[in-house]
């Protein structure tokens, strides 16, 4: 063999979109960004086949032949329920042997409490010695004190295997060695895991993107369930290459305030289960605790009416939410007027303001405008359109909206209003907690509206008509309503 050939191969990676080349450039030809390549050695032995992703559920398939989809079995192993009931359930129903999992959020969401809850929970289904959490932020010691706060090490959660480690190579070989072989391996986090195949800090993209496929490995021939946590950039995405959200089964996303009490988890990906559903938890002394009731946990408390308040009853999957809509409108000093929404796309809100004063004779224009959800809730569907409008006119008017009503509903740009799906769990949920009065699209040709026990429905066919409805309720202006009782 020549000398050349043994020396080891590198390229020059990209820190911002992983492309690689072979010689060093001040600027990246694929993403524009300067000084960002670094060299990075490259395995030049071949790597071994795996012999087929499936091979770790139920039918092996083949990797030089095709598999009739018929002809595949249904795999072995269960999912393994966790047994926090919010996890569960953005999970799709547990976690799927074999499976990656990145968990991502801000410092301090809660990120770490949460797994470690989870490794306890999964320790008490399959038994400690199956559990394995690998960590390259903190010490042993430290884990323990979590654990300790948390109240785990009374039960299964003392029997967990702690592994203060942040090679990859080393988490691995140890998982493959432990007998009996894990079902849960936690990796906190992939930012702080190296390769020792491939030169560069940890957190760089070779080094994260190189973590991942190694833990693919392993994960998906043993039947291992891998959850890895993932640190955010300062715009909330996730840190690293794109890639890793690529390689992985499901991302989520622990949202909130990080001074409030409600969490928030959501799946921007799952391959075995649905992205619309959503976890409330509320972080207390004792851990991440499940909200018992998350339809009134976003609902602000009031001595009496407020203007620019309204009520709306949003959908997160299969999970009615009510949600305060709150607005504030103000005069602006000159200039250009101010427009700050939180939980709210700023984009939607301006397109309100302009439909507002077009086809409802509501003038914002010179306003300053503020916008917030209570509690921390981020909502992008659009039915909340109509509650966002009631509630700037409110404020605008300083007339409170007529109380215990809820309003949902998608505005038009000529100022039409468009029916949202699952109309009827959302009004069945506001009946449940005390709403008697619910504003919302007239039907066109579709379904008519549903029957809610207790609840009156106000059915309009325009913004102007809505505002009128929320802001008076009287019997004078019935005539101008098309109203429905709980009997349609």
């Amino acid at each position: 063999m020549s000398k050349a050939s043994a020396r080891p191969q590198t390229r020059y990676v990209c820190q911002s979109c992983g492309e690689s080349f072979l010689r060093w450039e001040g600027q990246c030809r694929a993403c524009s960004a300067w000084n960002s390549l670094v060299e990075t050695r490259v395995r030049s032995e071949p790597r071994p086949s795996r012999g087929g992703v499936g091979s770790g559920g139920g039918g092996s398939v083949s990797a030089t032949a095709a598999t009739r989809l018929g002809d595949v079995g249904e795999p072995e192993r269960p999912r393994l329920a966790i047994g926090i009931g919010e996890l569960d359930r953005v999970l799709g129903g547990g976690l799927v042997p074999g499976s990656l999992v990145l968990l991502g959020g801000e410092p301090g969401i809660g990120k770490s409490t949460l797994l470690l809850q989870a490794a306890a929970g999964i320790a008490a289904l399959v038994g400690p010695e199956r559990v394995l959490y690998a960590t390259g932020e903190e010490s042993a010691a430290q884990v323990r004190l979590r654990a300790e706060r948390l109240g785990l090490l009374a039960g299964d959660g003392g029997g967990i295997g702690i592994l203060t480690e942040s090679s990859i190579d080393r988490i691995a070989e140890v998982a493959s060695q432990q007998t009996p072989r894990p079902a849960l391996l936690v990796v906190d986090s992939v930012q702080t895991a190296t390769v020792d195949d491939l030169d560069g800090p940890a957190g760089s993209v070779g080094q994260v993107r190189a973590a991942a496929l190694r833990l693919m490995e392993l994960a998906k021939p043993a039947g291992i369930a891998v959850v890895l946590v993932g640190h955010v950039t300062k715009d909330g995405s996730i840190a690293g290459p794109k890639t890793l959200e690529h390689l992985v089964d499901a991302v989520l996303t622990l949202e909130g305030e990080r001074y409030a009490a409600i969490r928030l988890l959501r799946a921007t990906k799952n391959r075995f289960g649905s992205t619309e559903e959503v976890g409330v938890f509320e972080m207390g002394e004792a851990g991440m605790a499940e909200v018992a009731d998350p339809a009134r946990a976003f609902l602000a408390e009031h001595d009496g009416p407020a203007p620019g308040s309204v009520v709306a009853p949003t959908l997160e999957g299969s999970r009615p939410l009510l949600v305060e809509v709150q607005g504030l409108v103000a005069p602006g000093p000159g200039g250009t007027p101010r427009r700050t929404a939180s939980g709210v796309d700023t984009n939607r809100v301006a397109l309100l303001v302009a439909v507002l004063g077009r086809r409802a004779g509501v003038g914002l224009a010179s306003h300053d405008i503020y916008v917030n959800l209570a509690g921390g809730l981020t909502v992008d569907e659009p039915g909340l359109d109509l509650p966002l409008a009631i509630a700037l006119a409110s404020s605008l008017r300083d007339r409170p909206v007529t109380p215990a009503t809820v309003a949902i509903g998608e505005v038009g740009l000529l100022g039409e209003l468009r029916p949202v799906i699952g109309l009827e769990r959302r009004l069945r949920e506001a009946a449940r907690l005390g709403f008697v009065r619910a504003i919302v699209p007239r039907p066109g040709r579709g379904p008519m509206l549903p029957a809610v026990a207790g609840l009156e429905i106000v059915a309009v066919g325009s913004l102007r008509e809505a505002i009128e409805a929320a802001l008076s309720g009287g019997a004078g202006d019935a005539r101008r309503m098309a109203t429905t009782s709980a009997r349609c």
